[in-house]
């Protein structure tokens, strides 16, 4: 048999450097897993148990290694559970293409089964580029356009492939009216602003006498180039959740996360800093930025699309973080009064000791942020750390400390829950010799979590360093959304959407090969950590923790106080032990001064 269009596709997604793909799968790609069947050196199929996950992972490959993600899913239902991993990777700016079947053209427009219109389904996440292969001559131009519009645009691409298109003979498009041929290949170029927008830009640095930066995920290959930025400056230097890894947080001018599960002195930084340097980062939350007009700022991206959205900004130079900051550099004169460094590093060394209070808190069942405090000095080298959306996300916000080398990710823009598991799978896949910690609350584990495992059970073996080590936060509490319920809205806990079915998820790992830890008593924290990651396997915490301690902000206004309070007063089940615990965890901290 002669080379088919399902084959030619994998063959040119080999060619692009593809060696994995994320799926499930269906009639609907009958030809294309064939066709990956039949071929010789990948790429290689990996088998999710969700086409959602699969989206998951191909996001999270792309995140872990700066490569495209490929995801693979018949036609109908199939196509449509991709949509919410997409949309993880088009909201964080990563470069994802979705390969999906459809019903045959010949079916097309007949109300046939599983005909969904893919088209105008995926127009909205895959909108730089979606196209139906509808004819052999396509193939060649429509993967490469998607595979480097994908890189290109740092977004999601889809290409749709009806049964019967995938089962005919490849053929090469001739050079006649009509056809469009392929080209292979792509290289980022240098972009760097223009000469006098660098100069406009260091005018502004110059003249600030107290310089707040902000990171994030577009500053991680310009670290370095950050860091020398921020010592000329004397300035300090906040992080989006995304671009938790791109500093490590034990440099003394690192004031860590920023905004609503941010820190104390990335709050003090921006309040009181009177010029502002932003880089690679699209920080959604102006509240947590200066006040309006407080501070003149410079904005750096690789998107022009993306600068002054969120602060209205002075200077926008457009250009690669790294080369931008270091043709800037020299135009920086070095800061002289080192005053408001030393203000920053002391408000850093305070933080520090204030999580490390809270987190030796004693309470029944588990202070939840001991297990993430316990966690940081047990990290091995050249870990990577995945959390989910969630009160987990909190801890790992503000109690996780990454050292140099170490990745981490999270939904950060889409916030999805159920992703901390299948990220932490498809970085075993990108860097099976690293270790992996996934962080995760047991609501996401009973979405996607629990399937997940099976996915470890059935890969673990093929990594050279085995560990993948899994926290559950078993509260039985859907414990972020309790707690934004009683914050934003001034509601009690709804005990009818916000209780859990109990679970022994230590149990479950075992049921599913794995091995599972029960976690109820302080002195068992650490040797369980220990325990996970010194194991020759994959292994599951199952840490019974409090719901009651409050996730209190850097910065709680009055306003903000009243409503948690006037949640507590309507009957909240749980309120007499809120109050007890938020006393534990400093309660000025949490409920303010009316001044």
């Amino acid at each position: 048999m002669g080379m088919t269009v399902g084959s030619r596709l994998v063959d040119r997604l080999k060619e692009w450097g593809i060696e994995r793909i994320y799926g499930y799968p269906g009639e609907g790609i009958n030809g294309i897993l064939g066709a990956l069947n039949a071929s010789d050196g990948g790429p290689e199929f990996i088998q999710t148990r969700h086409e959602e996950t699969a989206a998951l992972m191909a996001c999270a490959h792309a995140k872990f290694t700066g490569e495209v993600g490929v995801c693979l899913a018949s036609s109908g239902p199939g196509a449509i559970h991709l949509l919410n991993g997409l949309y993880d990777a088009r909201l964080d700016h990563q470069p994802v293409l979705a390969i999906v079947g459809q019903a045959a053209l010949t079916a097309l427009g007949g109300s046939y089964m599983q005909e969904v219109d893919l088209l105008t389904l995926f127009k909205d996440v895959a909108g730089e580029y979606v196209q139906m292969v509808a004819t052999p001559q396509q193939l060649p131009n429509a993967v490469d356009r998607a595979v480097r519009t994908a890189l290109s645009e740092r977004t999601v691409t889809c290409l749709i492939f009806p049964m019967d298109v995938q089962e005919k003979a490849a053929s090469e498009p001739p050079q006649k009216h009509g056809m469009v041929p392929g080209s292979m290949g792509f290289a980022w170029p240098r972009v760097i602003p223009p000469g006098e927008e660098l100069r406009r830009a260091a005018d502004v640095l110059n003249a600030g006498e107290r310089v707040a930066i902000l990171v994030g995920q577009g500053a991680r290959a310009a670290a370095a180039d950050v860091a020398a930025m921020a010592d000329v400056l004397g300035a300090g230097v906040a992080k989006a959740l995304l671009g938790k890894d791109v500093l490590p947080d034990d440099l003394p001018f690192v004031t860590g996360a920023i905004g609503l599960l941010g820190t104390r002195p990335s709050w003090d930084l921006m309040t009181g800093c009177d010029t502002l340097l932003v880089v690679g980062s699209n920080l959604p939350y102006s509240e947590f930025l200066p006040e309006w007009g407080q501070a003149r700022g410079v904005q750096v991206d690789i998107d022009a699309r993306m600068v002054g959205l969120r602060y209205p900004m002075e200077v926008n130079l457009v250009g690669d973080a790294g080369e931008t900051l270091r043709a800037l550099l020299p135009m920086i004169q070095p800061k002289p009064d080192r005053s408001w460094r030393q203000e920053i590093e002391a408000g850093v060394v305070s933080w520090w000791e204030l999580m490390e209070k809270r987190a030796m808190e004693d309470t029944a069942p588990l202070n939840p942020q001991r297990l993430f405090w316990e966690l940081s000095p047990r990290l091995p080298e050249g870990a990577i750390v995945t959390a989910d959306s969630g009160s987990a996300t909190n801890w790992y916000a503000r109690d996780v400390k990454l050292r140099a080398g170490m990745r981490a990710s999270l939904s950060g823009t889409l916030a999805t829950m159920g992703c901390a598991l299948p990220y932490a799978v498809a970085a075993k896949f990108a860097h099976p010799d690293r270790p992996v910690i996934a962080l995760v609350g047991d609501g996401a584990m009973q979405m996607n979590g629990m399937n997940e495992l099976l996915d470890v059970t059935k890969y673990w073996r093929r990594w050279s360093d085995p560990r993948l080590v899994v926290l559950v936060l078993h509260n039985n509490d859907l414990n972020q959304v309790t707690w934004e319920m009683r914050a934003m809205a001034g509601d009690p806990k709804f005990e009818a959407s916000q209780d859990l079915p109990d679970l022994d998820y230590a149990r479950l790992a075992d049921l599913c090969g794995l091995e599972g830890i029960r976690v109820e008593a302080v002195e068992e924290i650490g040797p369980a950590w220990e325990r996970c990651l010194g194991a020759d396997h994959p292994t599951l915490i199952d840490a019974v923790v409090n719901r009651d301690i409050p996730p209190i902000p850097p910065h709680v206004e009055w306003k903000q106080a009243k409503t948690v309070m006037k949640a507590l007063l309507s009957g909240d089940p749980d309120a007499a032990a809120v109050v007890r615990q938020a006393a534990k965890q400093e309660l000025p901290g949490w409920i303010p001064s009316r001044g």
